[in-house]
């Protein structure tokens, strides 16, 4: 009898050079999915040397990268960054009203035109660092709290879409911070 190979899901992890993305792609490593990691430029300026101010963390995360021998693409979302965030962003602040930036970044850019491309890709989901927990009943998506509920960062990701949830992994759901800066991981 002849069996179907079996391949890995191919995820791809959004990599800011940070610990939190640097550990939440390592436990993907080591569970043996077939892991890509991105680093996303979603704003373009010149920090105090002259230089783009998102290369030091780009440099972090090619680090990264190469120590868990996994590859690294480089994106650049900050045309729609601008126009979905940042414009929103300062409309609102003009007629008297405080938006979160982070909840229309997650929904508009990490989790919509980012989600968007790796599916194009081939990629079968997104993973990021966030803490948050995904819960699936009855094929059903919702967001839980996560081990750390001081790092709970679901109040973030609360505008998600059934089908942004089906596509996005949270490596961190069941680490606390103390757990993910400790060198077990």
């Amino acid at each position: 009898m002849v069996t179907a190979k079996k391949t890995k899901k191919r995820i791809l992890i959004a990599l800011s050079g940070g610990v939190d993305s640097a550990v939440s792609a390592a436990l993907l490593v080591r569970a043996g999915y077939d892991v890509t990691g991105v680093f996303v430029i979603n704003y373009e300026g010149k920090n105090t040397y002259g230089e783009d101010c998102w290369v030091p963390e780009f440099r972090d995360a090619v680090r990264v990268a190469a120590h868990l021998n996994i590859p690294i693409l480089k994106w650049n979302f900050a045309r729609e960054y601008k126009e979905q965030v940042l414009e929103y962003m300062f409309r609102e602040y003009e007629s008297g009203r405080t938006p979160n930036p982070d909840v229309l970044c997650n929904k508009f850019v990490k989790f919509g035109a980012w989600l968007d491309r790796a599916v194009e890709l081939g990629y079968d989901a997104l993973a990021t660092g966030h803490y948050a927990k995904k819960i699936e009943k009855n094929g059903i998506f919702s967001l839980g709290i996560p081990k750390d509920r001081v790092k709970d960062q679901t109040y973030f990701l609360h505008q998600l879409s059934q089908n942004q949830l089906a596509r996005v992994q949270f490596p961190l759901a069941s680490y606390t911070k103390t757990q993910v800066r400790s060198e077990e991981h």
